[in-house]
């Protein structure tokens, strides 16, 4: 059944429709509307939990433009996760299962964005999607494409390489280990995507990640000369790592990565 709006419930929307604007302050509301603080708190909790309107942060909310049929909202993901970040401002990109289904990787559409960001971390939910929030060091931000939608929005992912990067660094958070070796190996012909990821994993990544990709790029034949910047990044160590965490330490050695091959 269509929600029944009261008459400043209706004031509010119409505004936004006249002047086609989406992200209001409670402030600006009161003011708009010519309500005290406590009013207009009321107001938006009352429109929130209604589903008409959705709240971003504290004091921040997304309003629709358009008055949607049943009265019933909920902003797009890619719109809700702009102005938080906005609002935070911070710089951040899309990562984790969303990414690796974005590539084909992954055929599970996620219920959650895992976003990589240098101002918050925790999980938030606006509207009816669920963001993981990673804070990272604003080095670790990087290697990204934007995606331009239909509707004007756009949606701001790791690179194709650094998702896979980000697959073998953040395995734990994302659970792609070991399917992010397979990844890898269906990508290791492509001989530029391998000069983009070894500049990925020189760039973002750590030891252990650089000698996970470095000794699964080898299984491939891929050249010496295409990883050659990896090695010498990563240096010497006497010290062995599993390929795969997620298993037993046992297997042969691999010296020149300084992985255990028990993948």
């Amino acid at each position: 059944m269509p929600k029944i709006l009261g008459k400043l419930e209706s004031q509010l929307l119409s505004y936004a429709q006249m002047r086609r604007k989406s992200v209001f302050r409670s402030g600006e509301i009161a003011e708009l509307l010519s309500l005290s603080s406590k009013q207009s708190n009321e107001l938006l909790s009352r429109l929130c939990r209604k589903n008409v309107i959705a709240r971003v942060n504290r004091g921040l909310y997304l309003v629709p433009t358009k008055i949607p049929p049943g009265g019933v909202w909920t902003p797009s993901e890619f719109l809700a996760l702009e102005t938080l970040m906005t609002s935070l401002n911070a710089t951040w990109q899309i990562t984790g299962k969303a990414a690796f289904q974005r590539y084909g990787w992954e055929e599970q559409i996620s219920n959650r964005l895992d976003v990589y960001n240098d101002r918050v971390s925790g999980q938030r939910k606006i509207g009816t999607t669920v963001f993981r929030l990673i804070k990272v060091f604003p080095e670790r931000l990087g290697a990204t494409e934007i995606a331009k939608l239909r509707n004007g929005e756009k949606a701001i992912y790791s690179s194709k390489a650094r998702a896979l990067v980000d697959s073998v660094y953040d395995w734990k958070k994302f659970g792609s280990l070991p399917r992010a070796f397979g990844w890898i190996k269906n990508e290791a012909s492509d001989s530029r995507f391998v000069s983009s990821l070894v500049k990925a994993t020189i760039g973002f990544g750590n030891t252990g990640t650089m000698r996970r990709i470095g000794a699964t790029l080898s299984s491939e034949k891929v050249s010496d000369y295409q990883v050659r910047k990896l090695r010498k990044a990563l240096g010497k160590s006497s010290s062995l790592i599993p390929l795969d965490p997620t298993k037993p330490k046992r297997g042969k050695a691999d010296s020149k990565w300084g992985v255990v091959l028990n993948g």
